[in-house]
């Protein structure tokens, strides 16, 4: 497995991600800013929804919380209503730029910056919605690093049935790593993330491909 010390930046993810929407690469009209089956599909989207809605709903006072990788929002726009102040982040530039223009509320933020490179904006819980999936190791251990600034972290990841070896190392871009039979673990190696508490939210099939879409709960302190 190659060390995420051994990876030379930039990355190419900002390019590889604006040319995925510029080209329509996961579906969507000519015209749209469109994330994908997977933040569309109501049989994923709508369960998903549901769960951290009821767990942001749950705190004693709203949360703030860091959807980290918000993409076309149509899932986020679901969330903001439980929270104090909700900051939605992508790397995409043209694509928040739409966003604040489609979406708007006062408790709601958008900001356009690379979350591996970049000091992630405060807050009690972060989302990660079929985001890591995407990026190389060494990327992903740079975000893992700045995790522990959170309380809680809701990930979603798409995971081959049953067993397999987490973490393959692929180039950041479309692809995930389903085709090398591998997905994202962060508590396993090499990011090992240190957790006082893992549950799993949901599990479902994905949307059109082989595997599932689990959502996890983390609870970092």
């Amino acid at each position: 497995m190659t060390s995420h010390k051994n990876i030379k930046k930039p990355w190419p993810t900002k390019a590889a991600m604006a040319q995925i929407y510029e080209q329509n690469l996961w579906g969507g009209m000519d015209t749209e800013f469109y994330s994908g089956a997977g933040s569309h599909h109501s049989e994923t989207v709508n369960p998903y929804i549901a769960v951290v809605s009821e767990f942001l709903n749950g705190f004693d006072s709203p949360p703030t919380v860091c959807d980290l990788g918000c993409g076309d929002f149509n899932v986020g726009k679901e969330l903001v209503k439980y929270c104090t102040k909700y900051i939605a982040v992508d790397i995409v530039p043209e694509l928040i730029s739409r966003n604040k223009k489609e979406f708007t509320a006062a408790n709601l933020e958008f900001r356009a910056f690379d979350i591996a490179t970049a000091d992630l904006p405060p807050g009690d819980c972060a989302i990660l919605r079929q985001v890591l999936q995407h990026l190389s190791n060494a990327e992903i251990h740079c975000v893992a690093e700045k995790l522990y600034q959170f309380k809680y972290i809701i990930l979603t990841e798409h995971l081959p049935e049953g067993d397999f070896e987490p973490n393959k190392n692929i180039i950041s871009g479309q692809g995930i790593r389903l085709k090398k039979h591998s997905g994202v673990k962060l508590t396993a190696p090499p990011f090992n993330l240190q957790v006082k508490e893992e549950r799993q939210f949901l599990s479902v099939p994905a949307p059109g491909f082989k595997g599932v879409l689990v959502t996890t709960l983390y609870q970092l302190r």
